[in-house]
């Protein structure tokens, strides 16, 4: 592609007629920066339409492939509204005229520039918003890990509170059954204290020691049994409710989660990241401002190119061409030159020269034909 075609494809950016521009040579600059303007705006216009659509099928095979496709055709109407809204402005008119007639325009430049600015801003952003994801999600497991325990608890209440009983017993009785083990054994080597006799050998008073740990132990081997039979119930009935499968996600995982979060999420992180009012979150928000500001500017810039120009000579080309065109279609006199020449000729060719379809005429035309033709 020559310097010449390159030329003429920004002509046609602009939206003026190739022909009308090239008349004018003092008009070829302005229309390339037009053009040049308006298709650099439909290429990022694409770049993010595109890149959002990626985020919104992220995770299937497809996502690339509906996300070029979608970018494109979000490129090519935004490509071609821009290029309606620059040569839809009439030079002609008077400045306040201009600026009334291309104001619901910038309106909606801006809103286009918003649309194309935000999911470059989460691509710019894409590191701190990450970031904010991991946090959320881990928050998100924790409480859903403990909100599927506190149902646990409450539907098991009974049997839990019945391991808890016995689970006190049980600790309670092993220390009870260590201590009364030191004294049988204080008793049995003959050491004098308040609760042994002090008399060597297994006498009397060990053998009272005795039978009274062999009842405490068949006590403590009785609740060892209910504890261990409660216990594998509850673990049963964990694991048929997914208790037990309730897990914090790995590294890895919550990596993969969060590189393949949605448009929605990343969304949201990032209005995460421009709210509080610390400094980062100050900082983060001026940025997105800025950003949001310079895709409004570079939207507009097209618009505000053709307002600030001045009036060249291809604008009253264009108008002078269109004011004949209308008088021409608009003439109601029936002796009007015009009104025949619509009946007989197209617009432009040779007078008598005939339709190749016959026209319709109404009554008052036909009556001034035959008129004219007796004349």
């Amino acid at each position: 592609m020559n310097v010449r075609n390159i030329q003429k494809f920004f002509w046609m950016c602009a939206g003026t007629p190739i022909e009308v521009i090239e008349k004018y040579p003092t008009e070829h600059n302005k229309f390339i920066g037009i053009g040049a303007t308006i298709f650099f705006t439909a290429l990022f216009a694409a770049l993010s339409g595109g890149y959002a659509l990626y985020y919104v099928f992220a995770g299937s095979p497809f996502a690339t492939f509906f996300a070029v496709v979608f970018g494109i055709l979000w490129g090519l109407a935004i490509f071609n509204l821009d290029r309606y809204i620059v040569s839809s402005i009439n030079k002609t008119s008077k400045g306040l005229r201009q600026f009334y007639q291309a104001s619901p325009r910038l309106v909606f430049a801006v809103l286009i520039a918003i649309v194309i600015a935000r999911p470059l801003e989460l691509k710019i952003f894409d590191k701190e918003i990450k970031d904010v994801l991991r946090s959320r999600y881990i928050g998100e497991q924790q409480e859903r890990i403990s909100k599927v325990g506190a149902a646990f608890t409450e539907k098991y209440a009974l049997e839990l509170s019945q391991v808890e009983k016995l689970q006190k017993e049980y600790d309670a009785l092993s220390k009870e059954v260590s201590g009364l083990r030191e004294e049988l054994k204080k008793e049995v080597f003959g050491d004098k204290t308040s609760t042994t006799s002090g008399i060597v050998g297994f006498g009397t008073y060990a053998k009272e020691k005795q039978a009274v740990i062999d009842i405490k132990q068949n006590r403590e081997q009785y609740l060892a049994a209910q504890l261990a039979k409660l216990e594998a119930y509850i673990n049963r009935q964990k694991e048929l409710e997914g208790i037990n499968r309730q897990t914090m996600l790995t590294d890895s995982l919550m990596n993969v989660k969060v590189n393949y979060a949605g448009f929605a999420d990343r969304n949201w992180a990032l209005g995460q990241l421009t709210e509080g009012g610390d400094d980062v979150n100050n900082a983060s928000a001026n940025a997105v401002l800025f950003i949001t500001l310079l895709f409004v500017a570079f939207e507009c810039a097209p618009i505000l190119v053709k307002l600030l120009s001045d009036v060249g000579p291809s604008d009253v080309d264009i108008y002078e061409s269109e004011a004949t065109i209308i008088r021409w279609l608009t003439a109601t006199s029936p002796i009007s030159k015009n009104r025949f020449v619509r009946a007989y000729r197209n617009i432009g060719g040779k007078p008598g020269r005939r339709l190749s379809r016959k026209p319709l005429y109404n009554k008052r035309v036909r009556k001034v034909e035959q008129v004219r033709s007796q004349k």
